[in-house]
């Protein structure tokens, strides 16, 4: 199913990977202690800007920063909205 959102001007939609259930060691975490993940999926781009197009795609795996873009629920899933410059690499 296509996401109906279309982002405006160089803005992405990414859905956020889950977070860790458990740490390398096998150690679990509880809810309250899991951190916010800093990967996912780009799922929407927008057009970009005229002088400088969007290097990501849909369906690229992306790290961002932790604190950015703005947190949106659309059909019960959770997504971000964030300027591509969030983005600090593509995986």
């Amino acid at each position: 199913m296509a996401l109906s959102i279309k982002p405006i001007g160089d803005r992405v939609v990414v859905e956020a990977a889950p977070a860790e259930e458990k740490t390398a060691s096998g150690i679990y975490i509880p809810d309250t202690a899991k951190e916010k993940p800093q990967r996912g999926t780009v799922v929407a781009v927008g057009a970009g800007k005229t002088d400088e197009p969007l290097t990501v795609k849909v369906g690229d795996q992306v790290l961002y920063g932790k604190y950015a873009g703005t947190e949106i629920t659309y059909d019960g899933k959770e997504y971000l909205i964030m300027k591509e410059s969030d983005i600090y690499a593509i995986v």
